[in-house]
Order: structure tokens, then C-alpha cells, then sequence
């Protein structure tokens, strides 16, 4: 299979969530307007996706929601599954931990690092908590290779260093530091702000049509 677009890997992700809340809810079955008005997008852009993925559903039935997940999973996951470890383990660092912890079976938190010696072996989630000076050699024992970072933006920078030093792969930055990194680390930032910015955005100029129309 082509390189698909992240957009589209996305996508797939949240394809994925919604069918496996619709196989608990005994839906065996789904149409691509189903799907589409589930996560806010058109129908033409569920079959774009889902051809991009080399699958077909069927006019009279619509998409088996089993053999997607099980597609999707084989696109998205690796056969060994990844690990993964979260850096700072403040309020954020905490909530990622309890969200993500068991939710998908190839995605595996197994460590978790802080400055705070008074956190060293507290377990979140069933996850432990290390001291950030065993970050090197714990990412080598654990095989780790996906880094969540949530310090504070002062120190992002050195840490991801650390990080790619040590032999991550990958890194999702929720601090307010953007990181310059090289080209080989896949680098997924999330700024809360922005996010909450754009709501704020998109929020105004509804109100600001809904006067007009008045």
C-alpha cells in the first residue's frame, strides 16, 4: 500500500473509535453516511478514505464493521505492538496516562518519567513512575520507541533531545515549546491554546451571523 496521507491516518483512527462502539452495540453493519455524520464529515470523504485502504462495502449492507476495525488495525498497528512512555506527570501527564492505558491492545504505555522524586514509584493507571535520570536506560530495557512529552516548555527542548539520543522514533509534544528536531523523528505537536483558539474563532463568527440575520 501507497504512503497515505496523515490526514487520512487520522481519520482512520476515528473510524476505528466509532466502529468498535458500534460492534458493542451489536451493529454488524454501516453505511458511509453512518460513519460520516458520527465524526462531522461528508460521506464522499468515509469512501475516499476507506478506497485509499483497498476495502469495499456493499449497496445492500453497507461496510462490515469486524472487517474494517480488523483492516484498520492491520494498516495503523505493527504486529509487535509499540511502547510508549510519558514524560512529566503533572495533572496532563496523569489524564493521558488513565486515558490511554488499555485502550488499544498495540499501544502500550510501560513507563512514565519525572523531576519530582517524591512521584518515583507511584503507579498511575498501572503505570510506574521513574526518576528522569533513568530516562536513557529504561527507554533501551523497555524497548521504547513513542515519547509523550507534557514538561513545562522551558525544558521540551532538552528533553527531546534526550529523547531522540536515547533511540525514540517518535514524539508527541503537548508542551508550548514547538521543537526542532530532526527530519527521521515523526514529531506530532498539539498546542491546547491554538486548539481552543480556533473554537473560540469559529464560536465568534457564528455569533456575529446569527446577529446579522436578526
Amino acid at each position: 500500500m501507497n504512503k497515505l496521507p496523515d490526514k487520512t491516518i487520522e481519520r482512520l483512527s476515528m473510524y476505528r473509535r466509532n466502529l468498535i462502539v458500534c460492534l458493542s452495540q451489536g451493529k454488524s453493519y454501516i453505511y458511509s453516511h453512518e460513519l460520516a455524520n458520527s465524526l462531522h464529515i461528508t460521506p464522499v470523504q468515509v469512501r475516499r478514505d476507506i478506497m485509499l485502504i483497498g476495502y469495499t462495502g456493499t449497496l445492500r449492507k453497507g461496510y462490515d464493521v469486524g472487517e474494517m476495525i480488523a483492516l484498520i488495525g492491520s494498516i495503523i498497528d505493527t504486529e509487535k505492538g509499540k511502547n510508549v512512555a510519558v514524560i512529566g506527570v503533572g495533572n496532563l501527564g496523569r489524564a493521558i496516562i488513565s486515558y490511554i492505558s488499555g485502550k488499544r491492545s498495540k499501544l502500550k504505555i510501560v513507563a512514565a518519567f519525572d523531576s519530582d522524586s517524591e512521584k518515583s514509584g507511584r503507579l498511575y493507571a498501572g503505570v510506574r513512575v521513574f526518576q528522569l535520570n533513568e530516562l536513557e536506560k529504561l527507554i533501551a530495557e523497555k524497548n521504547i520507541s513513542i515519547a509523550v512529552l507534557t514538561v513545562p516548555g522551558e525544558v521540551a527542548e532538552e528533553i527531546a533531545e534526550r529523547l531522540i539520543a536515547a533511540g525514540i522514533k517518535g514524539i508527541l509534544n503537548y508542551t508550548p515549546r514547538p521543537l526542532n528536531i530532526p527530519s527521521h523523528i515523526y514529531l506530532e505537536e498539539y498546542d491546547m491554546l491554538t486548539s481552543i483558539e480556533k473554537v473560540a474563532f469559529h464560536s465568534k463568527s457564528t455569533e456575529e451571523m446569527n446577529l446579522s440575520l436578526r
